[in-house]
């Protein structure tokens, strides 16, 4: 087995980047991020703390992440497991990207920068959804943004209707979880997650 590592030996394998992807890389955000980010109702929140790399989606409203100014992004901490697994790795580690797609379009947008996580009330209430106030955001500076070309959409094909999975295909949540952890019920999660998905969203 090859193993590249090192910048010179993944260099060797791949094309110089041509010199319009070179100078399509930002250090703020234009009015094209801004626009897109006010269409996106989903981005991954990537970071990386003392227990290693972790990927998390983040979901909600078009525009739910806010532009404050052009280096500047608030993304609430809306409801969820609370492993609290992002938040910890940027108390230890502040550096985080994210990427931000939206729904029928192919290109994607990625944001790197530092975070930090704010509980101050005047600045969360804005962010309420459903008449709840997250517990916390993140304050992301940015370092850099730039749009992702359509390739990986396209050869995923992902917005295409017909070819989504019928759920059928694939067991429900707690029928994972019931073959993952001993003593589950898995008609019992189902309706507990079913509950929580219907109450507990926010």
């Amino acid at each position: 087995m090859t193993v590249l590592d090192s910048d010179s030996a993944l260099r060797d394998c791949y094309d110089q980047p041509n010199e319009m992807v070179q100078k399509k890389l930002l250090r703020r955000l234009d009015r094209h991020a801004r626009a897109f980010i006010a269409l996106s109702p989903f981005a991954v929140l990537a970071t990386h703390g003392p227990d290693g790399s972790d990927a998390s989606p983040r979901g909600d409203a078009p525009g739910f992440v806010q532009v404050v100014d052009d280096v500047t992004l608030l993304l609430p901490d809306r409801r969820g497991n609370n492993l609290i697994d992002s938040l910890r790795n940027i108390v230890a580690s502040p550096d985080v990207g994210l990427l931000f797609l939206v729904p029928g379009i192919n290109e994607t947008l990625r944001v790197n920068g530092t975070a930090k996580v704010i509980t101050d009330a005047a600045r969360l209430e804005p962010m309420a959804a459903q008449g709840k106030v997250p517990a916390s955001a993140l304050e992301i500076s940015v370092r850099e943004v730039y749009f992702h070309c359509g390739k990986a959409m396209l050869r995923s094909d992902l917005w295409n209707a017909e070819k989504h999975v019928p759920r059928s295909s694939f067991p429900t949540l707690g029928r994972v979880l019931a073959d993952q952890v001993a003593g589950i019920d898995a008609e019992a999660a189902d309706v507990n997650l079913a509950e929580s998905y219907k109450s507990r969203l926010y």
